[in-house]
């Protein structure tokens, strides 16, 4: 009897020692359920969040510890234009993405028929006025080229700035809401306004003639080396400017709520990161929450 009660005693802590190892991991948690713990082995949760270089990308390394110790493994995608990061969203390859601004998502939705939205603001990136060669908006020689970014709300924004220092004059009720193109210019005072692709830029602006302006988005420019301090005008903060354009984590409709969700916008709104973006951007990137 002691060898047959033995033996199966031996069995059943088998059974038990295959059972624990097969269940790890075997099935997802749904998005409704509470927050993923780490499991036995220590395993965590992935969240994938895409992110353009600087400073999103910067910035969301910064709370990889905050949300390792929610149950999350964040994994960073970087990318360098404005389309793909919103593509792979709605096909389900990220869980999030940050690098935009509410009203190109809304353009972006209106134009790709995708089903976006703005969980979270996080930061504001004034949009600066560059020169090649000129040191004050009193030196821009006449019939200057103007480079500014090609697509939608970036546009707008670009010649909202241009008309802020009397650059260009802009329909009356021009607005960041209603958009603007170069074709509402209803006069360029004599300059050469050219629309290029954002990402391009700060490089075109740098092989440009003495004498060109660019309007360059706040992460290129970071990108490019070029200072908010030594930019010949920036966006005028003063209104609406930074609630429209802050830059904010986006999400699909459906995960709006999700536990993955609200763990990425809980570790982002921290005063750590606050004071991170005060102590590395230097005025570049603003917080927002």
């Amino acid at each position: 009897m002691k060898k047959t009660g033995s033996i199966l005693l031996a069995l059943a802590l088998i059974v038990a020692v295959l059972v624990g190892c097969g269940g790890s991991g075997s099935s997802a948690a749904p998005a409704s359920s509470a927050a993923p713990a780490p499991s036995a082995a220590g395993s965590l949760t992935a969240l994938t969040v895409g992110a353009s270089s600087t400073p999103h990308a910067e910035i969301l390394e910064q709370v990889k510890g905050a949300l390792a110790d929610e149950g999350y493994d964040l994994k960073i995608v970087v990318y360098d234009d404005y389309v793909l990061p919103n593509t792979a969203l709605e096909d389900g390859e990220l869980d999030a993405n940050f690098f935009q601004h509410t009203p190109y998502l809304n353009s972006f939705n209106a134009s790709n028929g995708t089903h976006l939205v703005s969980a979270a603001l996080i930061h504001y990136e004034p949009f600066g006025l560059y020169g090649k060669d000129i040191a004050t908006i009193a030196n821009v020689p006449d019939g200057a080229t103007i480079i500014i970014p090609a697509d939608d709300s970036n546009e707008t924004r670009a010649l909202l700035l241009l008309q802020q220092e009397g650059l260009i004059v802009l329909p009356a009720d021009a607005s960041a809401e209603k958009g603007v193109t170069t074709l509402d210019v209803t006069d360029n005072k004599g300059y050469n306004i050219v629309p290029v692709q954002a990402d391009t830029v700060p490089a075109q602006l740098n092989n440009a003639n003495p004498g060109t302006l660019a309007v360059v988005n706040g992460n290129y420019a970071l990108q490019a080396g070029l200072k908010v301090s030594e930019a010949l005008a920036i966006e005028d903060a003063s209104g609406d400017a930074a609630q429209t354009y802050a830059n904010i984590i986006a999400v699909r409709e459906a995960d709006l709520g999700s536990e993955k969700t609200q763990a990425l916008v809980k570790a982002l709104q921290t005063d750590a990161v606050r004071t991170y973006i005060e102590d590395t951007y230097n005025g570049a990137v603003v917080a927002i929450f």
